[in-house]
């Protein structure tokens, strides 16, 4: 196929061979099959901020830290300068953070670096060599879905381990190999500590992962993994080897209305986002 200008210095460059077909094109990013040597990796190009339809950036950027003062201050200015290292800062972001996980124990691709906009990482395939599906696209038993929902619930708890919260996690953004899920998409991973909205993403997180397995093994859907794992986090309990049980204690008392009806607003929102997913994923 004929080379997207973003790729044509990695060439140039010797980081890359060939581009072999188009695997995606998402709200974010568009994602290549690339040749690199003998291996077969993806390329995923980042779509400019103007072009990129991803929602609530701002939410998710809350309590980043950036290292250099005068990039700090260009970006809050909002300057041309700024906003270059705001885009370098988002993509940055995915790199660091697959990084980080891969060493907490967390199925991820594994990165070979970002440059200028493209990040080089590992394609997910199966023992075939054919590219990994999405969870959306597979089917399972009971059996296997609580299998593959549990392995889930230890990414995201080994993720806030290492104070991280993907933000954006969904059936749209897990692969799924001959080994189990694989958690991808991370430009948006906030930090747990620094994050005021941190929980609340936890929680939705882990809502769509308990929703989509709870199809198959309906027991899923009453699990409170979210809550029970911060809770220790908060207390500073929680390790890459606690032993979760989806429920938490419920103390006796008046119900507090306020956070209910707050609750109700969120599942209502939530069910807006997943119905917005279900339309991006069709337009793929």
């Amino acid at each position: 196929m004929k080379t997207p200008k973003r790729i044509q210095p990695l060439i140039d460059d010797g980081l890359v061979d060939e581009v072999l077909y188009q695997l995606m094109s998402g709200k974010e990013a568009t994602v290549y099959a690339v040749r690199c040597g003998q291996d077969v990796r993806c390329a995923k190009v980042y779509k400019e901020a103007m072009k990129r339809s991803f929602k609530k950036a701002a939410e998710y950027q809350e309590g980043r830290k950036v290292r250099n003062s005068r990039r700090a201050r260009a970006m809050e200015k909002g300057s041309k300068f700024g906003r270059k290292q705001q885009e370098e800062a988002w993509q940055n972001t995915e790199v660091d953070a697959l990084f980080t996980l891969a060493k907490a124990g967390v199925r991820v691709p594994e990165p070979y670096g970002c440059y200028d906009g493209v990040l080089l990482m590992e394609l997910i395939t199966d023992d075939e060599g054919d590219v990994a599906p999405r969870l959306n696209d597979v089917s399972m038993s009971a059996e296997q879905a609580i299998e593959d929902h549990q392995l889930v619930i230890t990414y995201v708890m080994r993720m806030l381990c290492v104070g991280l919260v993907h933000g954006d996690l969904s059936e749209f953004n897990v692969l799924v190999d001959d080994y189990g899920p694989v958690i991808i998409d991370l430009p948006q991973v906030v930090d747990a500590a620094a994050n005021n909205n941190a929980f609340s993403m936890l929680q939705r997180d882990v809502r769509n992962m308990n929703e989509y397995y709870g199809q198959y093994a309906p027991q899923l859907t009453h699990t409170q993994y979210a809550e029970e794992m911060w809770a220790l986090f908060e207390a500073g309990e929680l390790t890459p080897d606690t032993q979760l049980t989806g429920q938490v204690e419920v103390l006796d008392g008046e119900a507090d209305v306020d956070s209910v009806l707050e609750e109700i607003k969120a599942a209502f929102a939530e069910e807006q986002a997943r119905q917005e997913r279900i339309k991006d994923a069709n337009e793929l």
